[in-house]
Parts: structure tokens; C-alpha cells; sequence
């Protein structure tokens, strides 16, 4: 069995695309999926899957919410090992203390050219990132909400994506690596 990790993206963001956890993990447990955990509202989600082609897999599970819920999210799927190639590969400090300044911008692919230099000029003095294949690493400790950078990062990369903060990422490598045990 394959431990994999589903980031659903716009799920539950100011009273729309309305999504309870619980009936989400019956749509992934209807799906075939077990071992299903989610953490927090904002989809999140870690399960067991004999399945290896995960870009079908992302499209059945977009399919089955929308006929469940009316709408159909973009899911990115992640292979364990997948997540933690990149908290290995995160150029930041990655601390407690930085849960909320500190974000991984999982993509649908590797850009292939993306205008870094659009995202350097927005960039604030005390922000960092950094591009590492098919993730962006954002460490905003100004907080994301004012990063002019951050609103940008999707259109300057040209491809799709969807940010977990530092406290997501590693609660969801925990889960992932109690799952695989």
C-alpha cells in the first residue's frame, strides 16, 4: 500500500465550496482509499491506496465531490516520500516558532519558466523563497496575508498550486509516517 497525501485546494474559504471533513472521508473511503485522516478544515488529507497513478486518482477524487457537493476541487496527491523529499529540501530554518511564516507551495508540475525575476521585484526586504522542482518555499515573516509576493507566486510560476504553512506541512508528514508504520 502506498501512504499518500491529498492537498485540496479552495475547500471551506469564507463560507464557500463548504466541505466537513467527515463527509470527505467518506467520499475517499467510498473511493476505496483507507486508513483516512484529515487534518483541519482546509483539506488536508492523509490515506493508504494500492493505487500508483496519482493523476487519475486526483481527477476520480475531484469527480466524486463535485457529484457529492456540487463542486469540484483541484486535489494534488502526494507520495509520502514525495513530502518528505521536500521538508528535506526546505532552504529555510523550519521551527516551531515559524508555523505561520514559513510555506510550502505544493505545484501541479516543475514550471517550466517561471518569471522569478517578477517574483524577486515584489518580494518585501525580510521575505525569502526559493523554487526547488515542483515546490516554492515562501518564508514571509511578515505574515503571508501582507506578502505582495505570495498573491502573485501562481501566475509568476505558470502553473497550478496550493500553500501549506510549516505547522500543516510536518503535522502531515507525522500523520503520513504513523500511517506507512
Amino acid at each position: 500500500m502506498n501512504t499518500i497525501i491529498a492537498l485540496l485546494r479552495g475547500i471551506n474559504v469564507g463560507g464557500h465550496s463548504k466541505l466537513p471533513m467527515k463527509e470527505l472521508k467518506t467520499v475517499l473511503a467510498e473511493l476505496g482509499l483507507t486508513d483516512v485522516q484529515t487534518y483541519i478544515q482546509s483539506g488536508n488529507v492523509v490515506f493508504q491506496s494500492g493505487r500508483t497513478d496519482l493523476p487519475t486518482l486526483a481527477e476520480e477524487i475531484s469527480v466524486a465531490i463535485g457529484q457529492s457537493h456540487g463542486f469540484a476541487p483541484q486535489v494534488m496527491l502526494l507520495h509520502l516520500a514525495d513530502l518528505k523529499t521536500a521538508v528535506s529540501r526546505n532552504p529555510f530554518p523550519a521551527t516551531d516558532e515559524q508555523h505561520k511564516t514559513l510555506h510550502f507551495y505544493f505545484l501541479a508540475s516543475s514550471p517550466p519558466d517561471p518569471d522569478l525575476a517578477m517574483l524577486e521585484t515584489l518580494k518585501a526586504d525580510s521575505e525569502q523563497f526559493a523554487l526547488i522542482d515542483a515546490v516554492f518555499y515562501l518564508h514571509a515573516p511578515d505574515g503571508i496575508g501582507r506578502s505582495k509576493l505570495a498573491v502573485k507566486v501562481e501566475r509568476a510560476l505558470g502553473v497550478a498550486a496550493t500553500a501549506r504553512n510549516w505547522r500543516t506541512v510536518s503535522t502531515l508528514l507525522e500523520m503520513g509516517t504513523a500511517v506507512s508504520a
